[in-house]
């Protein structure tokens, strides 16, 4: 049974057949609602594919998708799959209109109407409602772990975005992310339109943004360099703690300030390939536009996500400091 090409061609929903021990409701295309017949501590959200062309993310949720349904996996937790971004994902590409991880929060308004803000409306609906079911509102604890790839290649192959918020961090989810040998973790500074944002500021859930690799198409992926993360996830829906840490000790970073782009006139100093993460020297001259530049300050010596191509008013990358 392949499953992507089921997912691709709208199938799935008349095609999967849960074990009784799981009572499984489909709530729009590509959202699966799966809950265990006992009643469930925790609350988990997973989610993939909201920018089309990062494939590894969306064959990994596939992957579990058929350990449950083969009875391989077992869930002890009320589980929300999430295939993000469909239409963009049968064209390949990033999004058809606008950057659909722009969007939550309301922001699709600030959008001419097409396919994403369709999504992302769609998905905060749906959010939404799963949230005021019964059996989500008695558990105790709600995660969102939103499944990305970068555009660019990376000094930390695998790294994890968490959104500003205004409370603390768990520190059980904290430990989680170490233990899932990430390579790096990113402490938002500000709110933003994200999924994994979305989540953390209406609902309270320990979200997070996870990057595990650069974007290629499917069938191009190599998913045995992100068998961690493979693993993590499903000690999360087996509700067993299996995974511990190998790799060297975890880098952690905030978000200094935001490169934002403003003008025609805008351009980023750095190679085209320069790659996330990479340390850049105090006082150059980062990027520019009319009336306007950054520099490099010992504070903020690192880049993330840079990307002269975005359109206006958007982020064309982050300035990072590293966390001793």
């Amino acid at each position: 049974m392949d499953l992507l090409t089921l997912l691709l061609e709208n199938e799935l929903e008349e095609t999967l057949h849960f074990p009784s021990t799981i009572k499984s409701s489909w709530l729009a295309e590509g959202i699966l609602q799966l809950f265990p017949q006992k009643t469930a501590q925790e609350t988990l959200i997973i989610s993939a594919g909201i920018h089309g062309n990062e494939t590894a993310p969306v064959e990994i949720l596939l992957q579990l998708l058929a350990q449950l349904v083969q009875g391989t996996l077992p869930l002890q937790h009320n589980l929300l799959l999430i295939f993000g971004n469909l239409p963009a994902m049968r064209e390949g590409k990033r999004y058809l209109d606008n950057d659909l991880n722009r969007m939550f929060g309301g922001r699709h308004q600030n959008f001419p109407p097409g396919n994403e803000t369709h999504r992302a409306m769609a998905l905060e609906t749906v959010i939404r409602r799963f949230f005021s079911e019964p059996a989500v509102m008695a558990s105790t604890k709600h995660r969102h772990l939103d499944l990305h790839t970068a555009i660019r290649g990376s000094c930390h192959e695998q790294f994890a975005l968490l959104p500003y918020q205004s409370r603390e961090y768990a520190a059980d989810f904290l430990h989680w992310l170490e233990n899932s040998d990430l390579d790096a973790v990113v402490f938002h500074n500000s709110p933003g339109g994200t999924f994994s944002h979305f989540t953390s500021e209406h609902f309270n859930t320990d979200s997070c943004t996870l990057e595990i690799g650069k974007a290629l198409p499917f069938g191009q992926n190599d998913l045995t360099r992100f068998s961690n993360i493979t693993s993590a996830l499903q000690d999360l829906v087996a509700g067993s703690c299996s995974i511990k840490r190998n790799k060297p000790a975890l880098k952690r970073y905030h978000v200094v300030d935001s490169i934002i782009k403003q003008h025609n006139s805008f351009q980023l100093h750095i190679p085209e390939d320069t790659k996330n993460f990479t340390e850049l020297p105090e006082g150059f001259e980062i990027a520019s536009q009319q009336n306007q530049s950054w520099k490099i300050t010992s504070t903020a010596n690192f880049i993330l996500f840079p990307n002269a191509r975005v359109a206006i008013g958007l982020r064309a990358g982050l300035l990072l400091a590293q966390l001793t």
